[in-house]
């Protein structure tokens, strides 16, 4: 079964993206029990790429909240210097302005560059995903992916377009249009192969590979 997506829309210049100026961590969570609960979701490891990669993000957003500006300048000294860490030793790029959910996993190490608008809950990203523009004419152009996305190895998925949830993303795909809800994509351009019922979505595909 084939399915078709909405086409993508180059006339309409993209909202601005989150202007990074407020703490946009998950809400109802404290910060120690949130980078607690992402590192036990990446399963206790603390050589984990993945789980210092967030780290660095939770910290990136908890320290806007610190104020006044003066009091937080170290914090964010400290904060650049860990974010090119984790550029370097990690292979992967998150800036602190995208806001992420809870229960992010990034899977693997290394070749992520994780430009989003957002990202939810429950989202699984290998190695060597890229998220960002699809041209430099419009740098707010990025996209959203709802929760419980799974992007496959090597996925490139650009431009202002909607990933929707509980949607699989096969290795390998390059997405340029929106995709609905509880679809399987696969291919160069990527299309819709198949529709995940509902009542599977609860028994996740491990690898993330069609």
């Amino acid at each position: 079964m084939t399915a078709t997506m909405s086409a993508f829309n180059t006339d309409c210049a993209a909202a601005p993206l989150p202007a990074g100026t407020t703490n946009v961590n998950p809400a109802g969570i404290a910060f120690w029990a949130l980078v607690r609960e992402d590192f036990q979701h990446h399963g206790g490891g603390w050589m984990t790429q993945g789980f210092w990669t967030l780290f660095v993000h939770r910290f990136g957003n908890w320290r806007m909240g610190v104020r006044p500006r003066l009091l937080r300048a170290p914090l964010t000294a400290l904060y650049r210097v860990l974010f090119k860490a984790c550029e370097v030793l990690c292979g992967m790029k998150l800036s602190y302005n995208v806001p992420v959910g809870r229960r992010l996993r990034l899977e693997h190490f290394g070749g992520m560059i994780l430009g989003a608008r957002s990202i939810g809950d429950d989202v699984t990203l290998r190695q060597n995903t890229t998220l960002g523009v699809r041209s430099t004419a419009d740098l707010n152009a990025k996209p959203v992916l709802e929760d419980r996305v799974d992007v496959g190895c090597g996925a490139v998925i650009l431009g202002d377009i909607t990933i929707g949830h509980d949607s699989v993303i096969g290795a390998n795909a390059v997405v340029l249009e929106d995709v609905p809800p509880y679809s399987v994509v696969v291919g160069i351009p990527g299309r819709v192969v198949k529709r995940r019922p509902p009542e599977t979505v609860a028994l996740p595909l491990s690898s993330g590979v069609i």
